[in-house]
């Protein structure tokens, strides 16, 4: 054999082994593992950790409800602003924080909106209250909501509900919120702080918005309206 031949004989064999490894690691379990469902984030087991309600799994990417629960619960403080507010049950009798107790929700009202932030104006304009962003009877979040739905509303901060139409002009009244505000725009949910998360981050957080219980709100058009039945 000529030091030519034995020289492409190494090359070869080279190519071969590289592609055995190649594929030896695109199968292996551990490295699918990761880019399937990144399970070895410690958020999601931290999210876990700290959901305040019981989880519905059923049909559910688990990795994302775990990451969902983080972002909600302990990376931001979702249901400081969803919730009816202090002194209307956020949290169970001794659990508040804000007196030195150890933290404890009231599962009845998270996350089920009703914190009237008050009039956008003086004079007697719409009161901005909180949304309710448990599952409805469909299983969907944020009254029934799909996740293209969610993320045009993070995005964008767009009021699909349409509950605060502008005011005509020279009219201010509980109805309507008057310009310079937008009424097809949501007026306190801060979306500007998420408009930048990931895809996977705000789908993260919408699996487990749909994995929490339902809390039921009074008819539409109540911004705590939500149908569990």
């Amino acid at each position: 054999m000529t030091p030519k031949q034995l020289a492409r004989l190494v090359r070869a064999g080279a190519v071969i082994v590289a592609i055995v490894l190649s594929g030896m690691l695109i199968r292996s379990p551990r490295v699918q593992a990761n880019v399937d469902d990144d399970s070895s984030d410690s958020r999601i087991q931290r999210g876990f950790e700290v959901a305040p309600v019981p989880l519905n799994l059923a049909g559910k990417n688990r990795a994302l409800v775990g990451l969902g629960s983080y972002l909600v619960n302990a990376a931001g403080d979702c249901n400081g602003c969803h919730n009816a507010g202090p002194g209307n049950n956020q949290f169970l009798p001794g659990g508040n924080p804000y007196f030195g107790q150890p933290k404890m929700i009231n599962p009845a009202t998270y996350l089920g909106g009703g914190r009237d932030f008050g009039p956008l104006m003086p004079g007697g304009s719409a009161h901005i209250i909180s949304r309710n962003l448990t599952p409805d009877k469909t299983g969907l979040p944020e009254g029934g909501h799909t996740f293209e739905e969610f993320l045009q509303i993070i995005r964008t901060g767009v009021d699909m509900d349409h509950l605060h139409p502008t005011c005509a002009l020279g009219v201010i009244n509980a109805g309507c919120v008057p310009p310079p505000f937008d009424g097809d725009l949501l007026q306190i949910m801060p979306w500007f702080n998420f408009q930048d998360m990931t895809d996977r981050d705000l789908r993260a957080i919408y699996e487990y918005l749909s994995a929490i219980p339902c809390v039921a709100g009074p008819p539409a058009p109540d911004p705590r309206h939500n149908d569990c039945q």
